[in-house]
C-alpha cells in the first residue's frame, strides 16, 4: 500500500515570505554545523566580545574541543579561529569482531576583522571548552587638519 507523502514547505519560500522570521534562517544556517558536530553543532563557536580599557576580550565557546583541536590565524587584518574535531566509536564482541564502527569529523571556523594588529599583541588561552582571546584596541587614525577655506553646509 502506498502511503501519501507529506512535503514540508520549501525552505526557500520561508526566506521570501512577507512575514519572514529569523528562526527559519537560523535553522538553515545551523543545519551544516549540526551535521558535522552532532546535536551540539548549533552551539558551536558562540562568541562574546567585550570592550575593555586596553582593547577587547573575546570568548569563543567550543564545547567538546580540546586545545589541540583549535587553531588561530591572523591574515590581512582578519583573525580566523578554526576548530577541527574527529571521533571514533568502536564496539567489538568477545572475539574482537566489530559490532559497530562509527566515526565522524567536522570543522568549523569563524573570522573577525581586527584591523592592523600584530600577531605578538594577541594573547589567547583555552580552558574548560572556552577560547579566551585578548586583542589590543585598534590604532586611532589621525584627524585631517582643519581647512580654513571650507564653507559650512547647513
Amino acid at each position: 500500500m502506498l502511503m501519501p507523502t507529506v512535503f514540508h514547505e520549501n525552505l526557500f519560500d520561508d526566506f521570501f515570505d512577507p512575514f519572514w522570521n529569523d528562526a527559519a534562517l537560523e535553522r538553515a544556517m545551523n543545519r551544516e554545523a549540526r551535521g558535522a558536530f552532532g546535536k551540539r553543532g548549533a552551539n558551536m563557536m558562540k562568541t562574546d566580545v567585550k570592550q575593555t580599557d586596553n582593547g577587547y576580550e573575546v570568548a569563543v565557546d567550543l564545547p567538546g574541543c580540546k586545545k589541540e583541536d583549535v587553531q588561530m590565524d591572523l591574515n590581512d587584518g582578519y583573525l580566523t579561529i578554526q576548530a577541527v574535531r574527529s571521533h571514533s566509536n568502536d564496539e567489538k564482541d568477545k572475539k574482537g569482531r566489530y559490532l559497530r564502527h562509527e566515526s565522524f569529523s567536522g570543522t568549523c571556523a569563524r573570522s573577525f576583522y581586527v584591523g592592523d594588529v600584530k600577531k605578538e599583541d594577541i594573547h589567547a588561552k583555552f580552558e574548560d571548552g572556552i577560547l579566551h582571546v585578548e586583542l589590543p584596541a585598534p590604532q586611532q587614525t589621525k584627524a585631517l587638519p582643519e581647512n580654513p577655506n571650507l564653507i559650512a553646509i547647513e
